[in-house]
């Protein structure tokens, strides 16, 4: 990343009030303009395409001095094709409902006041996430098209590619006469800026994380304005007594092995003990098929030979790689305390045909997605029919679940009247 040519903090200060300044811009701009926009960057991002690739390539070549495993660098890397799915990912943007001056709902006093509540941006977003350089352009754009302001903090592994993308999305800001500093990235690694950004709440109306759990939690104890978040992904998948066995076997298989690195991945299987003996030699004979290491209750292990004994860590953990914990449960009552003890409100779902049993897991499982007979891979804002997401959050305020354009805004109350004045 390039070197910070002030203190951190006077850096910090003027990339926040430069930020807050463009929120203001972008907020009155039409929704018309943001759109052509994000369809001339994706052009424009194509025709870079040669410059992009000799970036990221730059990234690649620090990436074992970094320490990345393949798995990273592979996230890492872009190719024509990749860089072609970035570009495309913003004229899908484009092609979303403008959010911003829609009416959530209108009423008419016996005054004759009209109030509507009408939908707004939410101002100047925090952005810090991990090293892949199709965020960059994913948060930039979701950002604006939604008239948000965005500091982008990515990793260092990313730099080159993240500050090739941003420089042509800053590039196209000015053809399209929008504020430039709607789309800044902080141009240094050092983690005193983060800090510094993270007190001030004067310029900057939320923060967002999207990494790991340290990330995560830092933000959490040093942010001054609201955060968006998600700690962990500890998936269930529940295999109820009235489950159809083959159903939850594909469901269990698919939650946990399409792809295991991402936070909507199944990590823990709960089964009813009266469906136990049938279906958890069925399970782990697929699951073990597919190199999942199963860490077992007694019950499991007495089904599944290969299964190894669960420790209490077990039961809470995120693997985002190949093991499952597995959990002999004597009821649906037992499976709902279980995940609430363990879970991270994250995505857990219910295999089952009894309706009155689906509907009790629904109201009594505390998470941000709950799926009936679906894997937990589902729970994504593309797969909702919301488009591109900057994040799934576990929280309750303001946003829960797929973070896309509206959960970036906010409202607020616009009364129209005549004359009317309170008595």
């Amino acid at each position: 990343m390039a070197v910070v040519e002030t203190d951190t903090k006077t850096y910090s200060r003027r990339l926040a009030e430069r930020a807050r300044a463009a929120s203001k811009g972008l907020a009155t701009a039409s929704g018309e303009l943001r759109d052509a926009w994000l369809r001339s960057s994706a052009a424009a991002l194509r025709e870079a395409t040669a410059s992009i690739l000799e970036a990221n390539a730059r990234d690649l070549d620090n990436a074992d001095g970094f320490g990345l495993t393949d798995a990273e660098k592979d996230r890492l890397r872009l190719d024509r094709k990749r860089v072609d799915a970035i570009a495309a990912g913003l004229e899908q943007i484009a092609s979303l409902p403008d959010p911003i001056g829609r009416v959530i709902d209108h009423t008419r006093r016996p005054n004759g006041l009209s109030i509507s509540k009408i939908r707004v941006p939410l101002g100047t977003v925090f952005f810090i996430y991990e090293s892949r350089p199709n965020v960059t352009a994913d948060a930039a754009a979701i950002c604006v098209k939604s008239g948000n302001a965005v500091i982008l903090r990515g990793g260092k592994e990313a730099a080159n590619s993240s500050a090739a993308i941003v420089a042509v999305l800053r590039e196209e800001l000015v053809r399209h006469d929008l504020p430039t500093d709607a789309v800044q990235i902080v141009e240094s690694s050092d983690r005193d800026i983060v800090g510094h950004l993270l007190r001030m709440n004067d310029c900057i109306d939320v923060a967002i994380p999207r990494g790991g759990a340290g990330l995560i939690r830092r933000v959490a104890d040093e942010a001054t304005m609201p955060v968006i978040k998600h700690f962990d992904g500890n998936c269930h998948v529940y295999v109820d007594s009235a489950a159809d066995l083959e159903l939850a076997a594909k469901i269990v298989v698919n939650s946990k092995c399409s792809r295991m690195g991402v936070c909507n991945a199944c990590e823990s299987i709960l089964i009813h003990r009266d469906v136990a003996k049938t279906f958890l030699p069925k399970i782990g004979k697929e699951l073990i098929e597919r190199g999942i290491q199963i860490r077992g209750d007694e019950a499991t292990r007495a089904a599944i030979r290969d299964a190894i004994a669960a420790t209490e860590e077990d039961w809470s953990t995120e693997y985002l790689g190949p093991a499952i914990s597995c959990k002999v449960v004597d009821s649906l009552e037992q499976a709902i305390d279980w995940i609430e003890r363990y879970g991270s409100h994250h995505t857990d779902a219910i295999v089952t045909r009894d309706l009155t049993a689906s509907q009790k897991f629904a109201a009594g499982v505390d998470s941000a997605a709950v799926m009936i007979n679906a894997s937990t891979r589902f729970h994504d804002g593309g797969e909702f029919g919301m488009g591109a997401e900057i994040g799934i959050s576990t929280d309750k305020f303001h946003a829960r679940g797929p973070c896309g354009l509206e959960e970036l805004t906010s409202y607020k109350y616009v009364v129209v009247g005549d004359g009317q004045i309170r008595q």
